[in-house]
């Protein structure tokens, strides 16, 4: 399909996102597994469009500057959109309480009763909408995402905080 005759959905999503090794660095196997799980699921169905920008696929590059992270983001081949940072300031208590669930759940699920574990994973997928909902609104004014690319894109932020 030639790109002119391309839906304007397939041009409005992610095709490549890079880490910065400077200022995120790599970690632990284990770390550096889940860092790309996160990335491949976030590549695998997205819907991510510069506002006031009809052009795409998009490359998004993250990097730490700070306390901030930054979204640098290129057409495909390579023309930079918007670089845009997004203080982590009002995600780290969610990001907390988000680890402190899963902990418990994934400690519960050797353990406790079903609706015990049934409860614990309903307080992990609701801390884990609420972050997606407050990145949503934090990138909003830079960047249209659906609910579904948020909530990849949190978990990829949850993983950029994991320390093993």
């Amino acid at each position: 399909m030639s790109a002119a005759k391309t839906p304007p959905a397939a041009k409005q999503r992610l095709v490549a996102v890079t880490l910065d090794e400077e200022t995120i660095g790599r970690s632990n196997p284990d770390i550096e597994h889940e860092r790309q799980v996160a990335i491949y699921d976030l590549l695998e169905q997205n819907m991510f469009a510069p506002v006031g920008h009809a052009g795409g696929p998009y490359a998004l590059h993250l990097s730490v500057t700070g306390n901030r992270l930054a979204f640098d983001i290129r057409t495909q081949d390579g023309k930079q959109i918007i670089a845009h940072l997004l203080s982590l300031t009002p995600l780290r208590r969610i990001v907390k309480d988000y680890y402190t669930v899963c902990d418990s759940y994934y400690e519960a699920i050797r353990t406790a009763t079903p609706d015990k574990i049934e409860a614990l994973d309903m307080g992990r997928r609701s801390i884990h909408n609420e972050g997606s909902r407050i990145l949503m609104e934090r990138l909003k004014d830079k960047v249209k995402l659906d609910i579904d690319t948020a909530r990849r894109l949190f978990t990829l932020i949850c993983v950029l905080h994991w320390k093993g």
